[in-house]
């Protein structure tokens, strides 16, 4: 089965097409395939799941992450129909990207932490459900903005995008440190944008989406670490069996 392409394998692809030298980060003598970025033994782009159309994702992708592996932003456009993906850019921003944001059927909300928000009239507060339904007034479809980078990375993109100040921030402090076990980072209860994403999906009610979300994250991290050699592979791969369990019988999603 071939997996279904979306916004961020062709922006993945144009951004490849542009390197002026190969990608020689570690990880990068693995022969992966194109689409899951999964060493080919272990890829799992026919078990995709079936895409969410109830709301819709932006992702804006910081240069350094477009071409990592072990980017999971992208597995949160396989589990939602209408996604896009864009690469961050300070002073040019890309002209799709501005109107897709001006889209009149869609209510852009920024996903960031609300310590780094000035204006606190723009945080939601996602235990008042009555804030949630003004937000989407109007039939507007949500369309959650995630900007994916580094920590430090995701805050320069937050400054420094005026194009996004008109909208609403989603602030999401989860309990749970992250799973996240492909790249260390500077923090270490940072999420990954997949998980962060399954957190915000909850909240706003898409509760199957955001348990899809959640498995095919793991699903993916399993399959993603059996080509580390530093690590002692499970080669039954049970976060995929699980995962393909589930997905087969939606009533327990």
């Amino acid at each position: 089965m071939i997996m279904r392409r979306h916004a961020f394998h062709a922006m993945y692809d144009e951004r490849l097409a542009a390197a002026t030298k190969p990608f020689n980060a570690r990880g990068a003598k693995v022969e992966r395939c194109k689409t899951c970025q999964i060493a080919k033994q272990y890829c799992i782009c026919e078990h995709q799941p079936v895409p969410n159309l109830d709301i819709a994702v932006m992702l804006l992708v910081s240069d350094a992450e477009i071409l990592k592996p072990s980017n999971t932003g992208r597995l949160i456009l396989d589990t939602v129909e209408q996604g896009y993906a864009f690469p961050w850019h300070r002073t040019e921003p890309n002209a799709d990207m501005l109107a897709v944001l001006n889209d009149e059927t869609l209510q852009p909300i920024i996903i960031f932490p609300e310590d780094y928000v000035d204006d606190k009239t723009r945080v939601l507060e996602m235990g008042a459900q009555s804030e949630l339904n003004t937000t989407l007034s109007e039939g507007k479809k949500p369309l959650f903005i995630f900007l994916d980078g580094s920590w430090r990375e995701a805050r320069r993109m937050f400054r420094k995008s005026p194009y996004l100040d008109r909208f609403p921030v989603c602030s999401i402090k989860p309990e749970a440190v992250s799973n996240y076990v492909m790249r260390k980072s500077e923090n270490e209860d940072h999420l990954a944008t997949a998980e962060v994403a399954s957190l915000v999906f909850e909240q706003f009610g898409e509760e199957k989406t955001a348990n899809t979300l959640a498995l095919w994250f793991a699903a993916f991290r399993e399959s993603y670490m059996l080509s580390k050699t530093r690590f002692s592979p499970d080669l039954t791969r049970p976060e995929l069996n699980n995962f393909i369990a589930l997905i087969k019988n939606e009533t327990l999603l």
